[in-house]
């Protein structure tokens, strides 16, 4: 029997104790975290660590708003001399819930009924008589009005009794928030190889919020030592580890041989997969992932805005007529096609033309300004008059209003604004999207794949046909072999950075033969189709190409153009061009001229 009861009372203090833990730690509970004297001294860090330190304050001066209540509680305890136990009874302070019972008026529902009957029976006899009627009228728009404003004074009421739950909900999320920030900042610190890559940096994000979330709802202090449990849990199975294999050494010798062995076997075949399923993983995580076909639409939709905006921009005179002088200070149009996918890719993930169509219109309206400013100079003219009388000529100088209109259009580039519209792990992605070209650099017309040297064309003899071509374009594109990158391209275009610059080169040759048109960044939604809306198109197998011609190539095979050139000429079996972005270089290429990448050609018109 002594045994039992010693049984009995070091189980029931043991309960005790566990229970006592678990009310200590729900009294702790907080998110504030404990720094290290090197997290404290380190400087890039200093900045999350005051975040994260003004983040707790504000949260504990939260908790410390709510409203608490005194609660009767019930506390065993036990005597380890006696071994016998004890029960008191203490109240104990803690946090009033924030939900609350509104007093009931037991008279509420006979007054309302009365109410009810009282307004019957008046409904039923005031149609006799009208100022009765009226009365009435205003009768119940005062009680709807009294109603309203009791109901509204109890929301009121009620809205000042949850504020404090409310600010202690606001503070805990920034809490939350500043400490995952100061253990992303501490990682990326301790590890430095992962600022290289954004997505690194975006899923380490991810994992940390994931790991500080669940270490949370443990209570505050396992969120702030968590790292530091997980590295002791580590210690001490290695520490296990290394007993057992001191205990069996031949035994674990023959298994590493074992093991040794079959990896030897098992790795040419294993390590082949692994890296293609890495490799697999990290294409998918950094592509487009919406259908190609669907990009290109949503690309052409976006082009035809901008044709339309050109189009309002050449017919100003004519729809604003009756102005002395029009001014003209234009930005060019135009766009980086990879900077708009990664951006609606980043926000909306897998899209059709439908679906992106708003999203098309609100950037639209954010990349251009077009202003139209009416101005009234005056201004002096010299008239002359004869008197009749004398016959003597007087000249003076008389004024008149002159009227300005001034256009102005300001082109904001996609990537200058799209911080506006996306969140932080948005905006990460469309890094990543924008860094990769979503895995698809050709999709809107990028260029050239094609790193070979440029061809000579000494011993080329051309064949000219009946069509004029341009000989002075041509030279001046070859005058521009060699060139890498393409700035002098892109930035005429209007690009603040590289973009595949094929068909802003193209433009760009037109620009310096004094030609406004064709001018287009994207061979499939904008060249193309200026091309084809004039009747300047001539597909494949066209014979009759001339120098100056553009010429358009799909790559692969699926129906929409990835590059374009400018012909130098024929020789009757090949085509000999001057490209752009072949290979990020000016070069001259050769194509057999039933080739199958060549789309087709945009005819110029130099008459």
């Amino acid at each position: 029997m002594e045994r039992v009861g010693a049984a009995h009372t070091r189980k029931s203090s043991k309960k005790a104790a566990q229970r006592a833990q678990r009310e200590a730690a729900a009294k702790e509970k907080s998110s504030r975290l404990q720094f290290t004297e090197e997290e404290l001294s380190t400087p890039e860090l200093e900045k999350y660590v005051k975040k994260s330190n003004e983040a707790a304050d504000r949260l504990d001066a939260a908790r410390a708003a709510i409203p608490k209540e005194k609660k009767l509680v019930k506390e065993r305890t036990f005597d380890e001399a006696t071994g016998k136990g004890k029960t008191r009874l203490h109240f104990e302070e803690r946090e009033k819930p924030p939900g609350f019972k509104e007093k009931h008026n037991p008279l509420s529902r006979p007054a309302q009924e009365a109410g009810v009957f009282v307004h019957n029976k008046i409904h039923s006899v005031e149609k006799d008589n009208s100022g009765v009627e009226g009365a009435h009228k205003s009768e119940e728009l005062a009680e709807c009005g009294a109603k309203y404003g009791a109901r509204k004074v109890r929301e009121g009421y009620r809205s000042h009794k949850l504020k404090p739950y409310r600010e202690a909900a606001k503070a805990e999320k920034a809490a939350f928030k500043a400490n995952v920030n100061f253990q992303y900042h501490k990682t990326l610190h301790d590890n430095p190889q992962l600022t290289s890559n954004p997505l690194s940096r975006f899923w380490q994000k991810q994992k940390i919020k994931k790991q500080y979330r669940d270490a949370a709802k443990k209570g505050g202090a396992a969120a702030a030592k968590g790292s530091a449990a997980a590295a002791k849990e580590t210690a001490k199975k290695t520490e296990q580890a290394a007993a057992f294999v001191a205990r069996h050494p031949a035994g674990v010798a023959l298994t590493v041989a074992a093991l040794l062995l079959f990896i030897m076997v098992s790795a040419g075949l294993s390590s082949c997969g692994a890296m293609f399923s890495g490799l697999m993983n990290g294409v998918l995580g950094t592509s487009y992932t919406s259908e190609d076909s669907d990009l290109v639409a949503t690309e052409s939709n976006y082009a035809a805005k901008e044709n339309e905006l050109q189009q309002r921009i050449d017919n100003i005179e004519r729809d604003y007529p009756g102005y002395d002088e029009y001014r003209y200070d234009l930005d060019s149009i135009g766009h980086n096609p990879h900077e708009l996918a990664s951006y609606l890719t980043a926000l909306l993930q897998s899209y059709t033309p439908q679906s992106a169509q708003a999203e098309l219109d609100r950037v639209f309206n954010r990349q251009y300004e077009l202003t139209l400013t009416e101005e009234v100079e005056i201004r002096y003219r010299t008239e002359t008059s004869t008197d009749p009388e004398t016959g003597e000529t007087t000249s003076e100088e008389v004024p008149y209003e002159y009227y300005i209109l001034n256009v102005t259009l300001k082109n904001h580039q996609i990537d200058s604004f799209v911080s506006e519209f996306l969140n932080a792990e948005q905006l990460e992605m469309y890094r990543v999207y924008l860094e990769t070209s979503g895995n698809k650099p050709l999709i809107f017309g990028g260029g050239s794949p094609d790193t070979s040297a440029s061809e000579d064309l000494s011993g080329v003899d051309f064949v000219n046909g009946t069509r004029p071509g341009n000989t002075a374009i041509v030279e001046l594109a070859k005058q521009q072999v060699g060139n890498v990158g393409g700035r002098p391209y892109w930035s005429w275009y209007g690009f603040n950075s590289r973009v595949e610059w094929c068909a802003c080169f193209v433009s760009w040759c037109y620009g310096q033969m004094g030609l406004s048109e064709p001018r287009f960044a994207a061979c499939q939604s904008q060249g193309i189709p200026w091309f084809t809306s004039h009747g300047q198109w001539g597909a494949r197998g066209y014979e009759n190409i001339a120098p100056g011609d553009a010429i358009f190539f799909d790559w692969d095979l699926d129906g929409s153009a990835d590059h374009v050139g400018l012909v130098i000429g024929t020789d009757g079996q090949r085509v000999y061009t001057v490209e752009g972005n072949s290979g990020d270089a000016c070069k001259i290429k050769s194509y057999p001229l039933d080739y199958a990448c060549i789309k087709g050609y945009g005819l110029m018109n130099w008459n």
